[in-house]
């Protein structure tokens, strides 16, 4: 059984489609579609995952994913009361012309750096987030216009990191996208000590060589680069809560120091002493 591309309509006095906190949390939806999606959610900690990349948001999270790029519902495993607002559209929904007018290029811009999926933090995510929690209230005309105010925000805003999703090009079936959420699931409990191939590809009920051609179709990485970019993603989160470096190596499952130093360098482009005294910690 095949899974079929989310179909997407705009609402009826609208030319984008308007979601408020869509209950989700127990459903692992692992999917893509045609349009464009902002996606806010506040009041909750959950798993960030959008093509290759994989991370943890803590309190609040504002994200622009682009066409067809695969990605699991931000809401996912949520046990807390939390709001989420998601507003789906289309690259031509006001008219392939309007793009190319001059004030739009900014705009512009930005949607083309959301094919690759952008995230938002500190005051341009607070901001945009109560502006996307106020679309329902206002009446159509307005709503657009609170959009393309909130597009030329994230346009201008600094404080943004791209994702680097990567458009898929065909569509996964059902028992690819279960076994997809076992296998995250496992590497979610056990992270923190070493994995080895035959006891993933066991919960995959695959062989250790089909489960290795499995996971790198599916999310364009090996299971080693997956799981150690999962890895650094979480020590991340304990560096900004303060713990070490040696902590929070020993915390996400890395066997040395020397090995949590080069893997996190090779993914974030900083050791993880740099990544400290760049968030002032």
């Amino acid at each position: 059984m095949k899974i079929q591309l989310e179909e997407i309509h705009p609402d009826s006095d609208s030319s984008f489609h308007l979601l408020l906190t869509p209950h989700l949390s127990d459903v692992f939806l692992w999917h893509y579609h045609p349009e464009y999606e902002i996606v806010y959610i506040e009041g909750a900690n959950g798993t960030r995952h959008v093509g290759e990349h994989i991370s943890r948001y803590e309190g609040s999270d504002l994200v622009f994913i682009g066409p067809n790029i695969p990605h699991l519902n931000f809401d996912y495993g949520v046990k807390t009361e939390h709001q989420k607002v998601v507003v789906q559209l289309k690259s031509d929904f006001l008219g392939t012309a309007f793009w190319q007018a001059p004030e739009c290029q900014a705009i512009a811009d930005l949607f083309e750096r959301a094919r690759s999926g952008v995230s938002f933090y500190g005051e341009t995510k607070h901001a945009v987030g109560q502006q996307l929690k106020q679309l329902a209230q206002l009446p159509p005309f307005e709503r657009l216009l609170q959009l393309l105010t909130i597009f030329k925000t994230l346009a201008v805003s600094a404080e943004s990191s791209s994702l680097q999703g990567k458009a898929v090009t065909n569509a996964y079936n059902l028992s690819e996208q279960l076994r997809l959420k076992r296998v995250n699931q496992f590497i979610a409990d056990n992270y923190t000590r070493k994995i080895d191939i035959p006891e993933v590809a066991a919960t995959a009920n695959l062989t250790d060589a089909a489960f290795c051609r499995y996971f790198k179709r599916m999310t364009q990485l090996t299971f080693t680069q997956f799981v150690n970019q999962y890895r650094v993603n979480q020590a991340q989160n304990l560096l900004l809560s303060n713990h070490t470096v040696t902590e929070a190596s020993m915390a996400c499952g890395f066997e040395s120091l020397s090995y949590f130093n080069k893997i996190f360098r090779r993914i974030t482009g900083e050791n993880p002493i740099q990544f400290k005294k760049r968030h002032r910690i």
